[in-house]
């Protein structure tokens, strides 16, 4: 990709569109950061603005930085972009030759729809980062899991090579690490649906696709949209490429039909000719005629069915880049998940408190509540995605105590509670306090419970994002 002259505009002031602009900075172009919101409307972007932390064997990672400016716009002024803040006029396009869109932003917003209507190329932050990158990819995607897979798989493909990066919807923008790893090593790219909606080259060599269920239908309208969203991530692959799809997943079993890469399959229910799959309580991974057995699943550090699966995906994707089966064992045995997903926080007078932050829909707060066995306080609740309660609410009826509600979809949950037969008198409203939330789950609780946090829903009626909604249930349990 040529970028030495153009006059690059990049719509969205949040990670991927700071990493866009500067990047695109770094190779000569002349940029514009454009963002609807006013600059005093932004919080907290300078504490989640990324530093560079390299680890053992070369392992690139951006983690917070808490040296750099507090004000983070500052810092791309001294770099010679341009900011512009507030209502963006079609008149920001004159001259432009390229369009950057971070994922937050939809292609449906007037200046990207005049930017298509005047044939200037709009490319996602994710495409850029394909264009610049010199290492393969190997991505991930799903409604859920994407993070401790792609978590996982890179620390399955830093077992095998010098240089690895992990970037993309996980918080890291993909664009900065491309150019970290460089060449001769490999990139783990966790890729959602809105990172895809502006993208039409990217092409990893190896692909994932967990599982596909109702979300983002605010942003998509549709699930035939979003999935289409996830198919865009390996439809340029061809014939040297890889995509790993979930067997027991009939939506994504099917997606086989539209690939025109090699096809393998991951299974936790069936015994496959070729793939990934479970044997007599073993990883099992058969290609090309060769049986490689792995750990056991009592051996894997990550619990519950869905991890499993993970750990599967992750896994045969590793193996098909060339990680030997012996490494891949020693990282499923020593891996114990992500922060915010179904962690352990802390034990108090016999109730162990869990934070699972990250399950920000009824599916993924599904697949919590079946890892524990029962007798769960849950807290759930937030910017409700409005998504149907009926699964969800008939686990909760199977395994929940007691069901503590926060945020603007409490009343709705709630409703839907007493109507699917949860008794009322075992429904607490906490408004919108989390330390309310806290309280009332401590009173409640008492050996063999557990106190779970699995919102199935967004965190911004509260929160930032998720990861803010976690840390401030972890420091409420822990200064209890």
């Amino acid at each position: 990709m040529e970028l030495q002259g153009k006059k690059v505009l990049v719509i969205g002031a949040g990670i991927s569109g700071f990493a866009a602009a500067k990047v695109a900075k770094k190779f000569g172009a002349d940029v514009i950061l454009s963002d609807a919101k006013n600059e005093s409307e932004f919080k907290g972007i300078g504490n989640r603005e990324q530093g560079l932390e390299v680890r053992e064997r070369g392992t690139v990672l951006l983690t917070p930085n808490s040296s750099l400016l507090t004000n983070p716009f500052n810092e791309l002024r001294e770099r010679g972009i341009n900011l512009t803040f507030g209502k963006q006029e079609e008149s920001l396009l004159n001259g432009i030759d390229m369009v950057i869109v971070s994922p937050a932003v939809p292609l449906r917003i007037p200046i990207l729809q005049a930017a298509l209507n005047k044939k200037i190329p709009v490319i996602s932050e994710v495409e850029l980062a394909f264009n610049l990158a010199k290492s393969p990819i190997c991505a991930v995607t799903g409604t859920n899991g994407k993070t401790t897979t792609v978590t996982l798989l890179g620390l399955l493909l830093e077992s095998q090579f010098e240089k690895v990066g992990v970037g993309g919807n996980i918080g890291i923008a993909l664009s900065e690490v491309a150019l970290d790893v460089g060449e001769g090593g490999y990139i783990a790219a966790e890729i959602s649906s809105y990172q895809m909606e502006a993208t039409n080259n990217f092409k990893p060599h190896i692909s994932a696709v967990l599982n596909v269920t109702p979300d983002h239908l605010k942003r998509h309208g549709t699930m035939e949209v979003y999935q289409a969203m996830k198919e865009k991530m390996f439809a340029q692959e061809t014939a040297e490429d890889f995509l790993v799809l979930n067997y027991d997943d009939e939506k994504v079993r099917g997606m086989k039909d539209r690939a025109g890469c090699k096809v393998l399959y991951f299974s936790r229910k069936k015994i496959l000719d070729e793939g990934a799959f479970l044997r007599d309580g073993r990883l099992i991974i058969k290609l090309n005629g060769k049986t490689c057995e792995l750990c056991t699943v009592d051996e894997l550090g990550i619990k519950g069915g869905h991890n499993v699966e993970n750990a599967l995906a992750a896994a045969l994707s590793a193996f098909l880049a060339g990680v030997t089966a012996e490494n891949i064992c020693k990282v499923l045995k020593s891996f114990q998940g992500v922060e915010h997903r179904i962690e352990f926080v802390r034990e108090i007078d016999g109730v162990k408190y869990y934070n699972d932050s990250k399950a920000t829909n009824t599916d993924s707060a599904i697949k919590a509540l079946e890892t524990f066995a029962g007798h769960i306080v849950l807290i759930a609740g937030g910017d409700d995605k409005l998504t149907d309660l009926t699964d969800f609410l008939t686990l909760v009826n199977q395994r929940v105590d007691s069901l503590i509600l926060v945020g603007d979809a409490a009343a709705r949950f709630k409703a839907d509670a007493i109507k699917n037969g949860f008794d009322a008198a075992k429904i607490f409203d906490a408004g919108y306090s989390m330390e309310k939330a806290i309280d009332i789950a401590k009173n409640i609780s008492a050996p063999p419970q557990v106190v779970l946090l699995s919102p199935a829903c967004a965190s911004f009626d509260m929160y930032d994002n998720f990861e803010e909604r976690g840390k401030d249930f972890k420091r409420i349990v822990n200064a209890l």
